[in-house]
């Protein structure tokens, strides 16, 4: 394991530890509506995942291959069920009568 590995395994880990505290330090009633504004921040996970699959196509390296396509398979899931989340929660908040510009 070289200094790569290394370094990439303790930004994994301190990300994980500082995102489990912001979460943590949040309000229940406000996790929802934090949620929708975090799918932005979802699609960067996407974009993240397809340059490290990028830089693991170009080092010919069939193990990180596989493993970059499923992060971004997940990150896609994610953010799609953030959106379908979302869209969910905004019909809630519509009234039958206020549809398609009618009062």
């Amino acid at each position: 394991m070289g200094l790569e590995h290394l370094i990439l395994i303790v930004v994994f880990v301190v990300s994980m530890l500082v995102g489990y505290k912001v979460i943590d330090r949040v309000p229940s009633l406000l996790h929802t509506p934090l949620m929708s504004g975090m799918n932005a921040y979802s699609g960067v996970t996407v974009l993240g995942c397809l340059t490290a699959t990028a830089v693991a196509s170009s080092m010919s390296n069939t193990g990180s291959r596989i493993l970059g396509f499923i992060a971004i398979v997940l990150a896609m899931i994610n953010v799609v069920g953030g959106f379908a989340v979302t869209d969910r929660m905004l019909r809630m908040f519509h009234s039958e009568g206020n549809s398609k510009g009618g009062k």
